[in-house]
């Protein structure tokens, strides 16, 4: 480990002053760490010993992964699989596997993995831009004018605002690339409408079909730039599946305009009907009622044929037998 990475001061002998996030790494792991002396190249050596023969067990012929999870998946199978089929050291009798396992119960239980990361702090640009390593990556439109924290990992950047996430990308490497996501423009566009046409976040969006149908539509129609916005600003609460699926269905009723797939979303984000419950026996009418509006004409009186009303200064003659309400 490089040692500006985990050392703030050097002091006499074996003394360090660690920085705060190898403090963290250590209390999470329960990991006491000790120092180099100065001037002794001989324990680096030992060090880079141990690394050389974990290389070569392991990684001669070098491997090749997609990614940093099948990497660790392999290397586990690989150390289980070689303690399983080795000596102890100094039980030679047994594997190293068979004395792992008597071990394990005094073992400290792993809590996870310690969310490591550099942090810095940094500023937004004006369009929505935090430049981090040489690269430029997009926030959240809301967050401009206010500082916020970068958190650095080894396959991605997020950026925090406020304790929130404003923004997340794959870390990029190499220099003056800008990465955008287009959904951070959102609130941009909602003041600039136009920008969805032109504007640099958008040019290569990949929008899924439905919606990309219905963005051709609505851009022959007067202010239909601002119908796509309102449209497209419903996909970080409802998600871009829910967005596409509502404007096929506004397609398909030939609808094709932002009220009518806000709609749609809300009526799909009502809550389920409410489960029927099964009435017990002793509760159920012996004379269930009809639905029948119909009937209430027999309460009024019939004149010549007609059913009438009550006069204006006479009241109505209801019928009360309720057997003619059946």
């Amino acid at each position: 480990m490089d040692a500006k990475t985990a050392v703030d001061t050097i002091f006499v002998g074996r003394d360090r002053a660690y920085n705060r996030r190898f403090q963290q790494m250590c209390g999470h792991y329960l990991v006491d760490p000790v120092a180099c002396t100065p001037a002794s190249g001989w324990e680096k050596g030992q060090v880079e010993n141990q690394v050389g023969v974990v290389r070569r067990r392991f990684f001669v012929p070098r491997p090749k992964f997609k990614s940093y999870s099948e990497l660790n998946a392999w290397l586990e199978d690989r150390c289980v699989a070689w303690a399983k089929s080795h000596p102890h050291q100094e039980l030679r009798d047994r594997t190293i596997w068979e004395v792992f396992e008597d071990e394990r119960a005094s073992l400290v239980p792993y809590v996870g993995p310690f969310d490591g990361f550099h942090a810095v702090p940094a500023s937004v640009s004006k369009t929505c831009l935090v430049r981090f390593d040489k690269n430029r990556y997009s926030v959240d439109g809301r967050a401009v004018g206010r500082p916020v924290e970068i958190r650095a990992y080894a396959e991605r950047v997020e950026f925090w605002q406020d304790g929130k996430i404003v923004g997340r990308h794959e870390r990029a490497f190499g220099r003056d690339k800008a990465i955008y996501d287009p959904l951070h423009y959102i609130p941009v566009l909602a003041r600039k409408p136009g920008a969805l046409r032109n504007g640099a976040p958008f040019k290569d969006w990949e929008l899924p079909s439905a919606i990309r149908r219905i963005q051709r539509k609505l851009g022959k129609v007067p202010n239909g730039d601002r119908q796509m916005v309102q449209i497209l600003s419903m996909i970080p609460t409802d998600g871009r599946d829910a967005v596409d699926a509502a404007c096929a269905e506004a397609l398909n009723e030939g609808a094709p305009a932002a009220s009518v797939v806000i709609n749609i979303l809300a009526r799909h984000r009502e809550p389920p009907p409410p489960l029927t419950i099964d009435t017990p026996d002793a509760l159920r009418l012996t004379c269930e009622p009809v639905a029948d509006c119909k009937r209430y004409d027999s309460l009024r009186r019939h004149i010549h044929g007609k059913i009438t009303g009550a006069g204006r200064d006479e009241p109505a003659e209801a019928l009360r037998h309720e057997g003619r309400l059946r």
